[in-house]
């Protein structure tokens, strides 16, 4: 490998990886589809089938290769940017932050990744609703889970995983005080969502409204 890139997490040993999470739903789909051709039901075991190919595709955990550069900020999620803009105050940071959001519909893949390296300062779960997850308000009225990370050179950064209209399970491994490293997985939220990046004002955006971005691979942003 480049020594621009490197690895996060070791690379599984497997062709088509797969969150953990989604292991109990796997094989429910795959009992009853099995169920369904012993009792010779054609059309239930054909639906069993496809169900379970779905859940296995959304929980699909691909692995990634991390840019090296120093002060980047990796993207904590795969879908589209639907923000990229400077907010003049949000519960989340104190005075303006840069604010990019990243919405995931069902179909990309939703294991979540740390975006910087650093110290875990803090988080904060908070249940609430579960409107559309591209609405403006839904990282309010949402339930949520907020991480803030301070880098080794004492910047500070949070990411905030919010629920939408039909994700009913937020989930994240990352404990306050742990190290973290750039790119690595941290957690995920099931059946489309949305990613809330906060970063200082004074920070380089990388992306724009629009962009479709990969987790761990694609740079948000970058201190110098």
């Amino acid at each position: 490998m480049s020594d621009e890139y490197f690895w996060a997490d070791p690379p599984r040993r497997t062709a088509f990886p797969v969150a953990s999470a989604g292991y109990p739903l796997i094989a429910a789909a795959a009992f009853a589809t099995f169920v369904f051709a012993l009792l010779q039901l054609t059309f239930p075991a054909l639906v069993g089938l496809a169900g379970t190919l779905a859940i296995a595709g959304f929980f699909r955990d691909p692995d990634r290769i991390i840019p090296r550069r120093p002060g980047l900020i990796v993207s904590p999620a795969d879908g589209k940017v639907i923000f990229a803009d400077i907010v003049s105050s949000c519960p989340f940071w104190e005075g303006p932050a840069f604010q990019i959001s990243i919405f995931m519909s069902v179909f990309d893949v939703h294991v979540n990744r740390v975006p910087c390296e650093g110290r875990v300062t803090e988080t904060r779960y908070r249940p609430g609703r579960f409107v559309p997850a591209d609405r403006g308000d839904a990282a309010m009225k949402n339930e949520h889970h907020a991480v803030w990370i301070e880098t080794p050179e004492g910047r500070r950064i949070c990411f905030v995983q919010v629920a939408g209209l039909i994700a009913r399970r937020i989930l994240c491994t990352l404990q306050e005080g742990e190290s973290v490293v750039r790119g690595q997985r941290c957690g995920m939220i099931c059946f489309g969502s949305r990613l809330d990046v906060y970063l200082p004002r004074e920070v380089r955006p990388a992306v724009a409204v629009g962009d479709r971005v990969r987790s761990g691979t694609t740079v948000l942003a970058s201190f110098s």
